[in-house]
């Protein structure tokens, strides 16, 4: 492929996204990965535009191969030298990390379910890469909401985009998150990442989420009605850098982003944009595909 893709090429409708995703390859021996931009609380609500073309993109993942299990990354969980995994057991509690919103977002519901099994799984493929891994349970804070109080939970980055999806109650299938990198070292989290691209061939279902703009010090670059042009520059820089043919080139022209002129100003602190590397390295060297062009918060699958 061309090293500069044509825009008005890539899926930008429900429609064109929804013909990207049924012409995805029924892989039930290996499951693709999806990086997706999770968005703000905000969109726990229908009305937004954007949450109804997640809902969209996120319903079509489940039919694709045989799912067994959700495995999750969050810009909003990262852990330093140790990778944490949620074994929560019957019921997932919510963790609200985010502030300054009206009082409906912070009595949210979604009735989830956890997997011991699963949880020792992920936790055994994280050691078997040499990473020291443990879970965690209710009993153990996995960090602050957006209130100031500690505790355990699936965070907003999980549990509004499911709610979408499936609605206040889904316990069919477990839901399992696990941390990212802290440093936010691109290579530290491809390898993360790498560690769990094995769970693919045993039914996991692997969603890492983020968004590829992200700077709450100005809001006008949530919006490409009012980006300026450096923000749309990066945003066209990562559609290109996705779409590299060769596995090994697009690796570095997907870590070399954090070069690019844009890359700060997008990206203040890069908690946001790391898991598009999770997802990235979960691939291996599958090909990938753009499945919704958003801009700001698009949709790839890895390991096609």
């Amino acid at each position: 492929m061309s090293s500069s893709t044509n825009i008005t090429a890539l899926p930008r409708t429900r429609v064109e996204w929804k013909k990207a995703l049924d012409e995805l390859p029924s892989t039930p021996d290996k499951i693709p990965v999806f990086f997706f931009g999770h968005g703000s609380p905000m969109l726990a609500f229908p009305e937004n535009e954007t949450s109804g073309g997640f809902s969209t993109v996120m319903d079509a993942m489940g039919p694709k191969g045989s799912l067994a299990n959700f495995l999750l990354f969050s810009a909003h969980w990262e852990t330093l030298k140790q990778r944490h995994v949620t074994d929560y057991g019957d019921e997932n509690p919510l963790l609200m990390d985010y502030f300054g919103f009206q009082p409906s977002l912070y009595q949210l519901k979604f009735k989830s379910r956890g997997d011991s099994a699963v949880s020792q799984r992920v936790v055994e493929a994280f050691q078997e890469a040499g990473f020291v891994a443990r879970t965690t349970t209710k009993l153990e804070a996995r960090g602050d909401d957006g209130r100031g109080f500690r505790g355990p939970g699936l965070d907003h980055g999980v549990f509004v985009p499911f709610r979408l999806m499936f609605g206040e109650e889904f316990t069919d299938i477990p839901i399992v998150e696990a941390s990212i990198d802290s440093t936010l070292d691109p290579e530290k989290n491809w390898a993360i990442g790498n560690a769990v691209q094995k769970l693919r061939e045993e039914g996991v279902l692997i969603l890492s989420g983020g968004l590829t703009i992200h700077n709450l010090r100005d809001f006008s670059c949530f919006s490409e009605r009012t980006a300026g042009s450096l923000y749309k520059d990066f945003d066209k820089a990562i559609l290109d850098a996705i779409a590299v043919d060769d596995p090994d080139t697009r690796k570095t022209a997907l870590i070399n982003l954090t070069k690019h002129q844009g890359f700060r100003a997008a990206q203040p602190r890069s908690d946001h944009f790391v898991p598009l590397y999770v997802a990235a390295g979960a691939g291996g060297k599958g090909d990938v595909k753009i499945l919704s062009a958003i801009y700001g918060a698009p949709t790839f699958a890895f390991g096609l």
